[in-house]
């Protein structure tokens, strides 16, 4: 008899966010309105049970028939090319989750919502 494991969204987009977050140039994660709903009320009942939440925001994870997408939404730094970070969290994401997890990550959608000026 052989075990099977799951591995659910939110410890993916927990793995995931933190891949993306150490990215150089990301400044921050940054959840549209549909992602603050969905933490709020992830946070809410995991904190009812009595657990920390993994930060997610601006992280959505969905698997379905074996394959795995991640959406990212950021805020880059202006002194660094949105699109050169956005490639680098592609592939930051893709190689973390694997690592940790054995699972192939099929898509990173990034979506740059924000480029901070460089002298903030």
């Amino acid at each position: 008899m052989s075990a099977e494991y799951v591995i659910a969204d939110p410890v993916i987009a927990g793995l995931a966010a933190r891949a993306a977050s150490t990215t150089p140039g990301v400044v921050r994660l940054e959840p549209d309105l549909r992602g603050l709903v969905t933490a709020w009320t992830r946070a809410a009942r995991q904190r009812w049970k009595g657990l920390e939440p993994a930060p997610v925001d601006g992280v959505r994870v969905h698997t379905a028939d074996g394959r795995v997408t991640v959406r990212i939404d950021l805020v880059t730094a202006g002194a660094d090319q949105a699109a050169a970070v956005g490639r680098a969290v592609q592939r930051s994401v893709t190689r973390f989750v694997a690592e940790q997890t054995g699972l192939v990550v099929d898509e990173v959608s990034v979506s740059i919502m924000d480029i901070e000026p460089a002298d903030r």
